[in-house]
């Protein structure tokens, strides 16, 4: 059933996609190329709705078929587990982003109205659901409670977490492709280690980004826009917490399989931060960004991507599953190769700087 409905979730987003990618779509709101930008053409950027369509279609239908006892296994267990305080305080949380965020990219809203939704947002699980990070575990220290920090350390995370996702979404097939993956796989981990609704959730998102995905690969006919960005970082954060507090993964194997993007965006809003520079205006200095503009082709940097993406998997996997003694080993290792992955970005730079060189003293 499982499968099924997985099938069937991807296939609506896909569906939905496809119509919101066209002409006659009933919404059509344009993302146009400017001085920052990576496309070179109008597109729709509406792509998040077919996202979140097929999330609340796989929703309503694990709790159906679960009320009417036609299910069992993944979808019985999950659903029991929709219906709580918990899940509903995150589904109103999101919807109420995604409505702030459709309206952004509609009237093109100022930072500080984004800013001031997406606090409301975390605030509300934060305080009215009591979604806290009491806390965080060390490897190698165990676990160090935070006290009263827990509160504003939570909202801190949930609201980086939803920015950081709408910041790295600029490249086609990207943020999807982390959707899919990331998400996939921290449903499979939050489904095998007991907590099914995490992992029915985070699956069906993995499932609906995929649909979207078909339309979104480059050269991408449809972006998800603010609206499928923000409530899936919204969702990431909100998942992370819950799972940590449950003690179903606790909060570095979703931070290990989203670092591919928390690891990008975190240090370049340092860098831009420690220059001076305003850090929410748009850019191009993401990593994936400086690839482009060096010469790589969208599809060549996204499926370098992807292999990232896939490796920090594999590795979130094992940290799950190893040790007390690896997990300090596996978080150093990651460490040390995101450095190698930025003097990458660098070589690349370089490279084309000197051909570019080379060409006009030839």
């Amino acid at each position: 059933m499982i499968a099924l409905l997985l099938a069937a979730t991807c296939l609506l987003s896909a569906g939905l996609t496809r119509h919101l990618a066209s002409p006659a779509a009933a919404v059509n709101i344009m993302d146009e190329p400017n001085a920052r930008s990576l496309h070179g053409r109008a597109t729709p950027r509406t792509g998040g709705l077919a996202i979140l369509g097929g999330l609340a279609f796989g929703v309503v239908f694990s709790v159906v078929v679960s009320r009417l006892g036609w299910a069992g296994g993944l979808i019985s267990e999950g659903a029991a587990d929709l219906l709580s305080r918990d899940f509903q305080a995150v589904f109103v949380a999101t919807a109420f982003s995604a409505a702030v965020s459709l309206w952004d990219d509609v009237r093109n809203l100022s930072p500080l109205w984004r800013f001031g939704a997406q606090l409301i947002a975390a605030a509300g699980l934060v305080w009215g659901a009591d979604y806290t990070i009491a806390s965080f575990w060390v490897p190698g220290f165990g676990p160090i409670p935070l006290g009263a920090s827990a509160y504003p350390l939570t909202l801190l995370f949930i609201v980086w977490m939803t920015n950081l996702y709408n910041f790295m979404d600029g490249l086609d097939g990207f943020a999807g492709g982390m959707a899919v993956v990331g998400f996939g796989l921290m449903g499979y981990l939050a489904a095998v280690n007991g907590g099914p609704g995490i992992g029915l959730v985070a699956v069906l998102v993995a499932a609906a980004s995929a649909g979207f995905l078909f339309y979104n690969y480059p050269p991408a006919r449809i972006f998800m826009g603010d609206v499928g960005a923000v409530p899936l970082g919204f969702l990431v954060a909100s998942l992370a917490v819950k799972a940590n507090r449950e003690l179903v993964l606790g909060l570095w194997v979703p931070i290990i399989l989203f670092s591919p993007f928390i690891v990008d965006a975190t240090v370049v809003l340092l860098r831009r931060a420690f220059r001076g520079e305003r850090i929410w205006e748009a850019h191009r200095g993401h990593y994936y960004q400086r690839l482009v503009l060096a010469g790589w082709s969208h599809r060549k940097t996204l499926w370098v991507e992807y292999a990232v993406m896939g490796v920090c998997g594999a590795v979130a996997v094992f940290y799950k599953q190893g040790v007390e003694a690896g997990r300090v080993v596996v978080l150093a290792v990651m460490a040390v190769a995101y450095v190698f992955l930025a003097l990458g970005v660098r070589a690349v730079e370089r490279r084309t700087v000197r051909k570019a060189h080379l060409r006009l003293v030839g």
